[in-house]
């Protein structure tokens, strides 16, 4: 198996609620169906403003674009979510996992390091998405003591060597070390991303995105570190935490996702630690990259290769964590009083589904664009995963 640009996505409901509720729980007034309660969990009311907000998250402010159907379904998977979350918190409170100021404070700077954000930074990001610092770390509060109820129950995962070796012996042919390259990124994007608190300048237009990628290839030049660079600079949102790194990715993924020809053949007559000079690819947006390792030949892997037992071992333990967190998320729902009004609205009034218009006062909730954006360990949605499952490369 091999480090690889190519990642496994799924849809993450505790982190979308949970910026949601933050949002919302900040948001100015609105008319009294906006307090309308849309759900209770043991009592605790989730605010029908908060659906609201959600699915302004969820499609990225454009809900107003979405048919009345559309809207239903969304309002319902959203509030679902909120369901699981509280259902979640409640059961972290009762076991005593919530988490103290100080590791609020820990972890909300951890994430700030990592996506190279100062401390304005995030206070204009969090203004931007009407949020207040005490809502952030409301937040961050209920994302870190779900990650505990999780890690509670996980820390008891145990993986046997037979474990590990039967898999290897029964998926001999996953393992193979594939001609390929370890690259990192810094990207610029004509587009306007303001709202995604990524970088501090964000360019706005072709003639600042030239000028902005030319500055940062002069930076590079100057010997100032890649990954500090990418992270203040860089406007990919995914690999800005990573400073710049988007892993390892074959000849062939490569090509499956845009690279030019001759920007692949380059690749590979690199030394790792050079650069590339900027390249534009065809979506208008701007590249740098840099060699971080390159391998000629593709290689079958022995259960004995770096890397290869404790990268199955990682992958067996994730599946049954997916598989735990799934059943503490079923226990938890069945031992929670849990009333869905909305539901019960919409089946009482088939023909509107007992919904009113979008709200066309909704703010985007953050949930993609914070930079700094607290995810729990695992999801109790996350379907197990084999140990090398993936998605595409994509620049």
């Amino acid at each position: 198996m091999q480090r690889t640009v190519k990642q496994t996505i799924t849809v993450a409901f505790l982190a979308a609620t949970l910026l949601s509720l933050g949002a919302c729980s900040n948001s100015s007034g609105g008319d009294n169906k906006d307090n309308t309660v849309a759900a209770t969990v043991n009592g605790k009311n989730i605010l029908l403003k908060e659906v609201e907000q959600g699915v302004s998250a969820n499609s990225s402010g454009k809900q107003a674009q979405l048919s009345q159907l559309e809207l239903a379904q969304a309002r319902l998977q959203v509030l679902g979510g909120l369901i699981q979350q509280e259902v979640l918190f409640q059961r972290a409170e009762r076991e005593k996992m919530l988490p103290t100021d100080d590791e609020i404070t820990a972890f909300i700077n951890q994430q700030k390091t990592q996506s190279g954000m100062t401390d304005d930074d995030l206070q204009k990001n969090l203004t931007a998405q009407n949020m207040t610092m005490e809502g952030y770390r409301e937040v961050t509060r209920k994302s870190i003591a779900i990650s505990k109820l999780q890690d509670k129950y996980n820390s008891k995962i145990t993986v046997s060597d037979k474990e590990v070796e039967d898999f290897y012996n029964g998926n001999r042919e996953r393992f193979v070390s594939a001609r390929g390259v370890a690259l990192a990124m810094i990207m610029v994007d004509p587009a306007d991303n303001g709202g995604q608190g990524i970088a501090r300048n964000d360019a706005k237009g072709d003639a600042e995105a030239k000028l902005k990628i030319d500055n940062i290839n002069q930076q590079l030049k100057g010997n100032a570190d890649f990954a500090t660079v990418a992270r203040a600079q860089s406007e990919d949102p995914t690999s800005v935490p990573r400073g710049g790194d988007i892993g390892f990715a074959t000849e062939d993924d490569l090509k499956q996702n845009g690279f030019p020809a001759d920007l692949i053949t380059k690749f590979f007559g690199m030394q790792a630690g050079d650069k590339t000079e900027p390249v534009r690819f065809a979506n208008g947006k701007w590249y740098i990259f840099k060699l971080e390792e390159k391998r000629l030949q593709t290689e079958n892997l022995t259960l004995e290769s770096p890397g290869v037992r404790q990268q199955i071992t990682q992958a067996l333990t994730k599946q049954r964590s997916d598989i735990l967190n799934g059943a503490l998320l079923e226990v938890s729902m069945n031992e929670s009083k849990i009333v869905n009004n909305m539901a019960g609205t919409m089946l009482n009034n088939p023909s509107n589904l007992g919904l009113r218009p979008a709200s066309s006062g909704a703010v985007a909730s953050p949930a993609a664009s914070t930079a700094t954006t607290p995810q729990p360990a695992n999801t109790p949605a996350t379907a197990a995963s084999s140990p090398k499952a993936s998605a595409s490369v994509k620049p």
